[in-house]
């Protein structure tokens, strides 16, 4: 691109679009209704990320939209972090920012908390928060991440929401809890949008193997990490799992039925050498207000999961004064165990953690 005008990049940036596999994986089941009070039901223990179960119409249709806005002028910013992914800039090895907050603690699940305005069947939730508001609420009850999903057709944020909440993390820089890290959860099918990310302030990006296939993802990793960029493949089996990790990907998110599928999906799954590779589990949303998902994270946590995923569960309860996300991302971090306390029953038995959610959620 040094050679070209940027009339001409553009050209180049839309041809660089490519034809994706037919996704396979089965469709997603996060829908949901609407409540009296506007606060949406789930209707599946089965609920994954919006970006693991994309039909093939909605990938083109990211398509079109990516082509629509490379036509519509990239900005400076934007255009010079992808010159910058052209570059070739030497790539490392080592664990990025964003992989080392989730795994520096063993025997400890970080979170990874969603924000988003719309969900895919009962559109936008009146009582979820602005995102320079909601963003402190996830520093402050010890969330470790921050992921926007920055399409708006699906989650109804852009890569504006991005900057907010980039921005309002920068303001507790020098306190205690400091800033998240910031992740994009656009649904990625072409490297424009990772450079899009990394202008609008994000660290790292979501990237799902079943929409762009293992050498998307190798090309992607690489590119990304010539400007410091952290890839998280979204995989839904063991097979996805060891072919991001051959393709170098060191953050893998897995979806999967129940806790076993999940734990199935990650035994075994290796990278070369002793280079760490760091295990997300997507914590699907139930069509109860038990928060059994608060649960499943426990058990995940003693499973070998460094981090969970959260997304639509944390709205369950809207703003209830209990229930609320930060509640929600604070009883998923506490020390309690499936054995000797229970959410359901918010209450516990016998010797041990003695914290469950009537306790931890105050």
């Amino acid at each position: 691109f040094n050679s070209v005008s940027k009339t001409e990049s553009m050209g180049l940036y839309t041809s660089a679009l490519t034809c994706l596999v037919l996704l396979t994986a089965t469709p997603s089941s996060d829908a949901f209704s609407v409540l009296p009070s506007n606060r949406p039901v789930f209707t599946s223990v089965h609920s994954k990320s919006a970006l693991n179960a994309i039909g093939v119409l909605a990938r083109k249709a990211k398509e079109a939209e990516v082509r629509s806005y490379v036509e519509g002028g990239v900005e400076e910013d934007v255009l010079a972090k992808y010159e910058a992914m052209k570059g070739g800039a030497p790539e490392s090895n080592d664990p990025g920012p964003v992989q080392t907050s989730l795994t520096k603690r063993k025997g400890n699940i970080c979170i990874i908390s969603e924000y988003k305005k719309k969900f895919e069947s009962a559109g936008f939730i009146d009582e979820i928060l602005e995102p320079n508001i909601i963003s402190s609420t996830f520093r402050e009850f010890g969330a470790s991440a921050v992921s926007v999903l920055a399409d708006e057709r699906v989650g109804g944020c852009t890569y504006d929401d991005i900057k907010i909440i980039v921005k309002e993390q920068s303001n507790s820089k020098g306190e205690v809890p400091g800033p998240l890290p910031v992740i994009s959860s656009d649904v990625i099918v072409d490297e424009i949008q990772i450079a899009r990310a990394a202008a609008a302030g994000a660290e790292a990006y979501f990237v799902t193997m079943s929409v762009v296939g293992p050498d998307k993802i190798q090309e992607f990793v690489k590119l990304g990490s010539a400007i410091g960029m952290e890839t998280i493949v979204n995989v839904s089996g063991k097979d996805e799992a060891q072919k991001a990790v051959d393709m170098g990907a060191r953050m893998i998110c897995i979806s999967g039925a129940d806790v076993n599928a999940k734990v199935e999906a990650k035994e075994g799954v290796s990278a070369p050498g002793d280079e760490q590779v760091c295990f997300i589990a997507s914590i699907g949303a139930r069509d109860d207000k038990s928060l059994a998902e608060v649960e499943e994270v426990w058990q995940l946590r003693d499973k070998g999961f460094q981090g969970a995923f959260v997304s639509d569960c944390l709205y369950k309860s809207g703003n209830d004064s209990t229930e609320h996300p930060g509640a929600i991302i604070r009883s998923m971090k506490a020390k309690s165990s499936v054995k000797w306390a229970s959410v359901k029953a918010r209450g516990g038995k016998g010797e041990g953690a003695k914290e469950y959610l009537g306790d931890i959620m105050m």
